[in-house]
């Protein structure tokens, strides 16, 4: 068996193949040729297709953990009231960076069609994939002509994570984005490949005003969307733009489509954009289990980092090493500050890592060298799979799945569509834990928001007051001063809660909790 090599020019690439062919027979013939890189090629598309069924049918479930709830509940509120929302969570007049033109557009779908919100929210989840899959596939052709490297690519970016299932929106691992694909996060992160992609166009064709300008409405639209994925999209951009080099005669360009961004910015009517810079310190202790765990939960990255070694090796200027660079800097100045919330950038890291493994499987120049790349990744692979194979659980009934796999299968929350034929749209709940996080998607608010809330004035007394009256020692005088003061009109608490005895039980919930009407 010969093997020849045959170096071809793409642009700025330069694509090395490898032809296997046999010997001739003894009638002077050969026999057919054998193509390994079609086979890989193959196999890689067809582990993609395999994975994104899987996440096609987990959107037909819908699970609820995590913040499924507070987009439920923005929706909710456009959806009755496009122009004037008030607070998604709580019955008060105020703001929300969760009104967003990706929910406005939601609201408006949901008003129109007359769908209620969590189908809304499907349909959201399969917008937000196909952006993420489309964006993906569009940047990474930027990077590699390779036809196996966007079906590679897109495998690390769910699969190569650590060996312990991570759960954070913004964050592509598998497990999470089973949980998040209906969330903002998702299709901000795609929309987010989709700029990187046109950005890097825009920059080898030297392109005019009017793509600019462009560029830099996108960019705004995706800082409203999502803030913290809007920062990974932010450091991807510059990493594209320094890597690139652009002429000086091209910067006025990039700076005016900047500056209509920052315009379209404070322009926004839903909530002031810029106030969100002084949030941070109501956020830095939700952050902190960023940091928490990193090799179980990112050690399998560390191949990426390794991969780009070589690629810093042959062009300093590479975008993955900059973008790399510059995500490690945000995120590690967050650690060392106390400014948690500063780890939110770390799919800044993540990313150019996790593509640039895919990168060299396809583009490493020898043939030894690639298929030394191609084992290390698909064995990671193999391991990601496996510590995220809990994401099973939310299609597959548990009895199918076996016992390690269930182990690491999170069951979803259950609903509060049970309160429903008795609480109306705008009704005011007392609830606390996680009801407080789920009532509101079916419309009712609650007294204190189930979220830390920036632009809610008194959300410190509201919590308080929440607190104080499910309190087993609080007298009902108190509780009686607190429904009035807010109007309150259910509550949603335990089974053989003290508190319950001055109201009337009207429902009880599947996992023993009791709705009260309140006298």
């Amino acid at each position: 068996m010969r093997c020849g090599p045959a170096v071809q020019g793409n642009g700025s690439w330069v694509t090395v193949r490898f032809s296997l062919s046999a010997p001739p027979g003894r009638d002077g013939g050969r026999r057919a040729a054998v193509r390994p890189s079609a086979v890989g090629r193959t196999t890689a598309l067809a582990a993609a297709v395999l994975v994104l069924v899987l996440m096609v049918l987990v959107i037909v479930r819908l699970p609820w953990v995590g913040d499924l709830g507070m987009h439920a509940a923005t929706v909710q509120r456009l959806r009755h009231s496009p122009l004037d929302p008030g607070n998604p969570l709580v019955d008060a007049d105020t703001p929300s960076p969760y009104y967003s033109p990706w929910m406005l557009l939601l609201g408006i779908v949901a008003r129109l069609s007359g769908l209620s919100v969590f189908v809304v929210l499907r349909l959201a989840a399969v917008a937000g994939l196909a952006l993420l899959v489309t964006g993906v596939w569009r940047y990474v052709r930027t990077l590699s002509a390779h036809r196996a490297a966007p079906a590679l690519a897109l495998l690390s970016l769910l699969l190569l994570w650590g060996t312990t299932a991570f759960l954070w929106s913004g964050f592509t691992g598998l497990n999470s984005l089973a949980l998040t694909v209906s969330y903002p996060s998702t299709f901000t992160l795609g929309l987010a490949f989709h700029f990187w992609a046109w950005l890097t166009g825009a920059l080898r064709r030297e392109a005019g005003w009017p793509t600019w300008l462009g560029l830099g409405v996108l960019c705004a639209v995706i800082l409203l969307c999502h803030q913290f994925s809007g920062v990974v999209a932010g450091l991807g951009a510059v990493a594209t733009v320094l890597a690139a080099r652009p002429r000086r005669a091209v910067w006025p360009r990039p700076a005016a489509g900047l500056l209509l961004g920052a315009l379209v910015l404070w322009a926004w009517p839903y909530y002031d954009f810029y106030a969100l810079f002084g949030a941070g310190a109501a956020l830095e202790d939700v952050h902190r289990v960023l940091y928490g765990h990193p090799v179980a939960r990112y050690g399998l990255v560390l191949l990426g980092v390794a991969a780009l070694v070589p690629r810093r090796r042959r062009d300093r200027w590479d975008p993955l090493v900059i973008f790399f660079a510059l995500g490690v800097l945000v995120a590690g100045a967050g650690w060392v500050s106390g400014h948690y919330s500063w780890g939110r950038a770390l799919p800044a890291a993540l990313i150019p890592a996790q593509l640039a493994v895919a990168l060299e499987v396809t583009g490493a120049g020898r043939r030894r060298l690639r298929a030394c790349w191609a084992v290390l990744l698909g064995g990671a692979l193999v391991v990601g799979a496996w510590a995220q194979a809990g994401t099973l659980g939310y299609v597959l009934p548990r009895g199918v799945l076996p016992g390690v796999v269930e182990d690491g299968y999170r069951p979803p929350w259950t609903g509060y569509h049970w309160i429903t034929p008795w609480v109306r749209y705008g009704d005011v709940v007392m609830a606390e834990g996680r009801a407080a996080r789920q009532v509101p998607a079916y419309g009712p608010y609650t007294v204190a928001p189930g979220y830390p809330d920036f632009f809610l004035p008194d959300e410190r007394g509201r919590v308080g007051d929440t607190v104080r009256y499910f309190a087993e020692g609080t007298s009902e005088g108190v509780r009686r001063g607190i429904e009035r003061e807010y109007g309150v009109r259910w509550v949603v608490g335990r089974g053989g809660w003290p508190g319950g005895a001055g109201l009337r039980a009207v429902a009880r919930g599947p996992e023993g909790e009791v709705l009260y009407a309140v006298p």
